[in-house]
């Protein structure tokens, strides 16, 4: 009974939320310029403000053309003052808390700032819109009658100088709600564990005899944390553990190599997947409708938004474009300013509009995050759209991959080395490196081009990885959980050679 009046009350305070919505929706562009001219105004005064004549800017152009596009490392010195216990250097609210991201391809920690306001107005904000919509587009929902179970980091918060540091959902978590925690699971003490397996364990202690009706977490984590369960119980499926189960909010990877997965662990026909996007920078978008692939882009986050089109892009030199500007069908790297204090800063993701009234977006891939050692411009999209095709041709399921370049010497051509693992294997590795060739020259033309006759790139080299290789590896570097993530694809062999030899 005391779960279902919670029901109740949150449902009927999360709907009124959509009233705001509706305001963006019909003003998307007068909303983005406003914001604009707001953080601006707010930051005037502090170091940064002054550096770049905040008190001078009016409109987009001068905004431009006062502050330079910024990448972490250009931004990092403001930020390690910070974290000593300067503030008001770049926002001008007292700056505590710090999300600890280390990039897929950098073993550096990057410190992210995280203001009140962006824990409030963007953060928490974001998590109320997902249930918010969530019950707007399913009334008979029974979702505040049970629990969330809610896969957080690997990273408690801990206290370093003036400043507390950890992941991102760590923070979160810490300044939770109480009816968020309440209806949350596991119990904070437990969510909070830095040791990654002692935590899984935990997790299914406290849960498996819960009703558990929402999973939240990036789907590779979710996925381990998921057959462990299964394994756990002696169950077929999780619905036989969690009859009550409805929706999984997801987001941080591709949810495409796993959905058929899901589908068979959660065999459930009504059952919804709603994704979100959201980085320890901000959170940006999130699906607003029933079964849609597309992203609304939320614009009232306190975060404005610029973007470089793919076909311009030149780093930190790109020239941007506004809201009020962008096409569909076209990638742009996103560019953000936001109420934590980062201005004009490259995120370093690529989106592509799929509408524009409203705003609706798809994640294409990283700035970073392809590989174009032969001039094949091989993108993520690409692989992940060919994986999907030569997994259906096959029958074969996977559960982490990555892709290297095979570099020319002498006589030898080039080529690409994939390492996959597997959760069903296919029949024959030769018979899915055919299919994966065939699809991923039918999606790029320059693939296509390099690989004709074999002329400069070889057929792809695909590894068999053997099982639980891919944790493994991120076991040895510490990175197991949270929003630590297996790189998809580099221009280097660093990866590929670390595999290689575990």
């Amino acid at each position: 009974m005391a779960f279902q009046i919670i029901n109740s009350i949150i449902s009927w305070f999360l709907k009124k939320r959509k009233h705001q919505i509706e305001l963006f929706l019909k003003y998307p562009i007068e909303v983005q310029k406003e914001l604009l001219l707001q953080l601006v105004q707010t930051a005037k005064n502090t170091e940064f403000g002054k550096q770049h004549a905040f008190e001078m800017i009016k409109n987009h152009t001068d905004f431009a053309a006062k502050v330079p596009i910024q990448k972490y490392e250009t931004f990092e010195p403001l930020i390690e003052r910070c974290r000593k216990g300067e503030q008001n250097l770049f926002w001008p609210s007292t700056i505590k808390w710090f999300a600890k991201s280390s990039g897929t391809t950098n073993a550096k920690s990057k410190f992210i700032p995280v203001s009140e306001d962006a824990l409030e107005y963007c953060h928490m904000k974001a998590g109320k819109d997902m249930l918010c919509n969530y019950i707007h587009n399913n009334p008979e929902t029974h979702l505040f009658t049970g629990k969330g179970l809610r896969l957080g980091g690997s990273s408690e918060v801990y206290q370093d100088n003036e400043s507390y540091v950890g992941d991102l959902s760590a923070i979160i978590i810490e300044n939770m709600p109480f009816w968020a925690d309440y209806s949350s699971a596991p119990a904070q003490e437990v969510a909070l564990m830095s040791d990654w397996e002692i935590k899984m364990d935990a997790i299914i202690d406290e849960t498996i005899h819960e009703n558990i009706t929402s999973l939240a977490g990036v789907p590779s984590w979710m996925l381990v944390l998921l057959n462990r369960v299964l394994e756990r119980t002696g169950k077929e499926n999780i619905i036989e553990v969690w009859p009550n189960l409805e929706v999984y909010f997801h987001g941080g990877v591709n949810f495409n190599p796993y959905r058929e997965q899901y589908k068979k662990m959660i065999p459930k026909a009504d059952f919804k997947y709603y994704e979100i996007y959201n980085a320890s920078e901000g959170f940006f978008a999130l699906q607003d409708l029933n079964g849609s692939k597309e992203l609304l882009l939320m614009l009232d986050y306190g975060i404005f938004y610029e973007f470089i089109p793919m076909t311009e892009y030149n780093g930190e030199n790109s020239k941007t474009i506004t809201l009020a500007d962008v096409k569909k069908d076209t990638d742009y790297a996103l560019i953000i300013t936001t109420n934590a204090g980062l201005w004009r800063y490259l995120i370093g993701d690529t989106i592509r509009f799929t509408a524009l009234k409203p705003y609706r977006i798809k994640i294409t891939g990283r700035t970073k995050h392809y590989i174009n050692v032969f001039g094949e411009e091989l993108n993520i999209e690409n692989v992940e759209d060919a994986l999907k095709i030569a997994c259906e041709k096959t029958g074969a399921a996977i559960l982490d991959y990555t892709v290297g370049p095979i570099f020319m010497e002498g006589k030898e051509k080039g080529g690409h080395e994939w390492m996959i693992e597997f959760s069903k294997k296919p029949d024959a590795l030769n018979t899915f490196s055919a299919f994966l060739d065939t699809a991923l020259k039918g999606i790029n033309s320059d693939y296509e081009a390099k690989r004709n006759l074999n002329i400069t790139l070889m057929p792809p080299k695909v590894h068999q990885a053997k099982k639980g290789l891919f944790y493994s590896w991120l076991k040895k570097k510490s990175k197991l959980g949270g929003q630590h993530k297996v790189p998809r694809l580099s221009n280097s062999r660093a990866f590929i050679e670390e595999l290689l030899a575990l």
